[in-house]
């Protein structure tokens, strides 16, 4: 028999499977989906069966923006057993088109999270991917630590640097850490909701000094959202001197932690406060029996000094770990229309001097 694509309709068997694999980010999750629901998109939670076994899954979200519609798949599919990856994709594949063509869709966009060798560009420029003039909105390359060891020795695998100003910042009286109050309402309370808001008044004014295109309030309510029925999300905030300076959004979901957004007002930066607050989230998913905390993007710094992310990235190294580097993020042009997007895209990118 062949493969067999059916949209999963069942919570516990989506997680269940996720679970087991090893390559995965929350952007593949259930709550993710719902969280794309609540910003207007529409989805579809596809698995692949081998008979009646669930080899494969993929979040799916129509997007539609001025640029062209399209179907992206972000860290997606997951596909498991491994050695088996190029023919459950390949008849994924033509589900995705047939999905594309129905709703109108010029392109295809993925970037899965596949080891970025020769053997996985291969798999995919033959099935008629090209690499993206633009990233998916989610990394291609990421840092990662193991946070089985011991509190003692995770601190003793910190840089030197890292670790004394992490000390330095539990001795000053004036600085704060503490999490936003953890509700598992279906729906989030007044003060959650408001400690979405103190967070984006601080990534606000990130914004502001470093230029970037942020994501929206409702983006990130929904994001907040989505988790929060299930105790899979946290807002760290640190405070100096009775003033909240620094803000991070960690999610824990199958048995990892994600350090996804993060805020510290620039005229503070001198302060290090925003270490302590990285270290409490470490071990915040460490009592939740997280096995893997991940910094959530990577760009190398010393091949890259000017990027935007080099900054960020050395901080994020300061804690241990190791790099992860993976396929870009492809397209599969399915229409005439994809090439306005890409020259688009390739010039926004160029403007933005990445």
């Amino acid at each position: 028999m062949g493969f067999l694509i059916k949209e999963i309709n069942n919570k516990e068997i989506w997680e269940d499977f996720l679970l087991e694999c090893d390559e995965k980010t929350f952007l593949q999750s259930w709550n993710w989906g719902e969280s794309n629901q609540s910003m207007g998109n529409k989805i579809w939670r596809l698995g692949i069966f081998d008979e009646e076994e669930l080899v494969g899954v993929t979040l799916i979200s129509k997007i539609i923006a001025k640029r062209g519609t399209f179907l992206l798949i972000q860290h997606g599919p997951v596909i498991c057993p491994k050695d088996r990856k190029r023919e459950i994709f390949q008849v994924l594949l033509e589900e995705l088109k047939k999905i594309g063509k129905k709703e109108q869709a010029s392109f295809i966009r993925i970037n899965p999270l596949w080891e970025d060798n020769l053997e996985n560009q291969i798999i995919l420029k033959n099935l008629g991917f090209k690499e993206a003039p633009m990233h998916a909105n989610a990394y291609e390359s990421t840092w990662k630590l193991d946070i089985t060891p011991s509190e003692d020795k995770l601190l003793m695998g910190l840089r030197k640097t890292t670790r004394y100003l992490i000390r330095q910042a539990q001795k000053k009286e004036e600085i704060e850490i503490y999490q936003s109050p953890a509700s598992a309402k279906a729906t989030a309370d007044k003060q959650n909701l408001k400690d979405v808001d103190i967070f984006n008044n601080l990534y606000q004014e990130v914004v502001k000094s470093q230029h970037f295109i942020p994501f929206s309030l409702e983006y990130l309510r929904n994001e907040f959202l989505a988790f929060q029925p299930n105790n899979q999300i946290s807002l760290f905030f640190g405070k100096y001197r009775g003033e909240i300076i620094a803000s991070a959004f960690i999610i824990f979901w199958s048995n990892i932690g994600f350090y996804h957004h993060a805020a510290l007002l620039p005229k503070y930066h001198k302060i290090p406060i925003a270490y302590l607050l990285l270290w409490e989230g470490i071990r915040e998913a460490k009592k939740r029996g997280c096995i893997l905390f991940d910094f959530w993007g990577y760009i190398d710094p010393f091949k890259n000094p000017k990027h935007p992310w080099a900054g960020p990235t050395l901080f994020k190294m300061g804690f241990g770990g190791k790099a992860y580097q993976y396929l870009k993020t492809q397209d599969l042009p399915l229409s005439k229309k994809y090439w306005l997007t890409y020259i688009f895209e390739k010039l926004r990118k160029t403007k933005r001097g990445l």
